[in-house]
């Protein structure tokens, strides 16, 4: 039985980082890499990405920022943001790897780690605005900048970022959450240059509240062509990747294809719209190795069903897919591709 195959394709993700790049003009992209490139395969992005100018990289953790720099090699800046062990902070600072800092203890132990090495630690510093997802509190704001200001001048750290999350709940609560970051920057402009990357918005707000993005905007779903859930179709965005498997049976007039539960298609996507040669047509049912499609005139042994894609075959995305089940698009895509032979396209 054939294997189903998860598709990427690179000219429309290099089509999405133009789409995107336009959109965002003039903050620069960083493009974000976590859960594997969102289930496409960190280094085909990676090499996708640099082939299209790209220069800031979010790699989320460590692990995959020593990844990127293997496929960068001298060139580009990767940010790791995510909260890491002091050999891991050696790792980075060996492969010259920006660290986001959300705490005082952090910002100590990559202070220690850099004093070792001889080295200057490259960090962004977080001041929490209201989500609560790491990041130093306001009232803790003035001392981190000292700490940071006293180890830029021992010669251990250089601070070339600062960043936030946001919750993105409502225009207000963003409103107020952009006013918090601004406030934490003056304050690090009282006492020394202003740093080079100012970042608070990802994906959604990137897009849609141009007046809250910084010098750098991270977007990661939106790069791939995974619209935000619930959320509407991006102009000049498509998906970047389809999941495909062919036609093993024709049973009662429907098609058996190789797909099923045990490879992460979960069973209440029965009745969903899934692609043919001939066009949309309905998933009546996943079984654990097997799923039957509707039939089509003139279908045939071995023929290709699209489970999501770009739809040009009538198929759904994987968002949409994902809506029909309550989670998001990108979750689905990353269960899927660990069972699920990757093929990418030119």
């Amino acid at each position: 039985m054939s294997r189903p195959e998860l598709r990427v394709d690179t000219d429309r993700f290099r089509s999405n980082i133009r789409a995107v790049r336009d959109r965002i003009d003039p903050s620069e992209l960083m493009i974000v890499l976590k859960d594997d490139a969102y289930g496409h395969g960190l280094r085909w992005a990676v090499e996708a990405a640099k082939g299209r100018g790209v220069e800031w990289y979010g790699a989320y953790d460590v692990r995959s920022g020593v990844e990127t720099r293997r496929v960068l090699g001298d060139t580009g800046r990767i940010f790791a943001w995510a909260t890491s062990t002091d050999d891991e902070v050696d790792e980075a600072l060996r492969a010259r790897i920006d660290l986001g800092v959300g705490s005082a203890e952090y910002l100590a132990r990559i202070t220690a780690v850099a004093e070792r090495l001889g080295v200057r630690a490259r960090i962004h510093l977080k001041i929490d605005t209201g989500l609560h997802r790491n990041g130093l509190l306001p009232d803790e704001w003035d001392r981190a900048i000292d700490d940071v200001r006293a180890g830029e001048a021992a010669g251990h750290l250089q601070l070339v970022g600062i960043w936030s999350h946001l919750a993105e709940a409502s225009d207000g609560e963003d409103d107020e959450a952009q006013g918090v970051f601004l406030d934490a920057v003056r304050v690090a402009e009282q006492s020394g240059t202003t740093p080079e990357a100012l970042h608070l918005t990802a994906s959604a707000a990137s897009w849609w509240r141009p007046e809250l993005r910084g010098s750098v905007s991270r977007i990661g779903a939106f790069c791939y062509g995974v619209r935000s859930a619930d959320g509407p179709d991006l102009a000049g965005v498509t998906p970047v990747a389809e999941l495909t498997a062919t036609v093993v049976d024709i049973v009662d007039g429907n098609a058996v294809v190789g797909i099923g539960a045990f490879d992460g298609i979960p069973s209440t996507l029965a009745g969903a719209r899934v692609g043919t040669p001939a066009g949309a047509c309905e998933l009546l049912r996943i079984d654990s190795t097997t799923s039957v499609v509707e039939g089509w005139p003139g279908m045939q042994l071995d023929d290709s069903v699209w489970i999501f894609g770009a739809g040009e075959h009538g198929e759904s995305s994987a968002t949409s897919l994902a809506e029909r089940i309550d989670t998001v698009g990108e979750e689905i895509l990353t269960r899927l591709t660990a069972r699920v032979r990757r093929v990418s396209t030119p």
